[in-house]
């Protein structure tokens, strides 16, 4: 399912984002849902594998709207429920790539729980050539990208 933008709901009590590496789209989304429903809901990311560190250039576009990346440890799904996180207790999962999104489907298609499609720009595809600025608006691309679905799900931050 994907987020319809003129249907502003209600928060859930908890919700999980997932990418491919939790190290760029969901980190992102994860630290932006925090910064703006704050003790509203409880957040969560994780990815299909976890091998790569956060990603310098989401906590550096991050950071540019008030939103502290830095502490992040990436960790996949596995690890996420060896630490006490099943995916069965969150409300709703919210898939960033069509990868994580064909896994969470098939982790969760015995619960009931809602499951969001949400496209967000990759923008670790930008290349080495490119240089640090072009880099830098791939990334606020995808940050944006974030920002407008979870104010078009919930409304303005709290």
């Amino acid at each position: 399912m994907v987020a319809d933008p003129d249907q502003k709901q209600v928060l859930p009590q908890s919700v999980l984002f997932c990418c491919d590496q939790n190290a760029v789209r969901s980190p992102m989304a994860e630290g932006i849902m925090k910064k703006f429903y704050g003790q509203d809901v409880y957040v969560q990311s994780a990815g299909i594998r976890s091998d790569l560190e956060i990603d310098g250039f989401a906590i550096a576009v991050c950071s540019e709207i008030g939103v502290e990346l830095d502490r992040h440890r990436t960790r996949s799904f596995e690890e996420m429920e060896k630490l006490g996180d099943e995916l069965s207790s969150f409300d709703m999962v919210v898939a960033l790539t069509p990868a994580s999104r064909s896994t969470a489907e098939d982790l969760t298609r015995f619960d009931h729980l809602e499951l969001e499609y949400w496209p967000v720009s990759d923008p670790s595809g930008a290349q080495a050539g490119d240089g640090r600025e072009a880099k830098l608006a791939a990334y606020r691309i995808a940050r944006d990208e974030i920002v407008a679905y979870l104010q078009g799900r919930w409304g303005p931050p709290r």
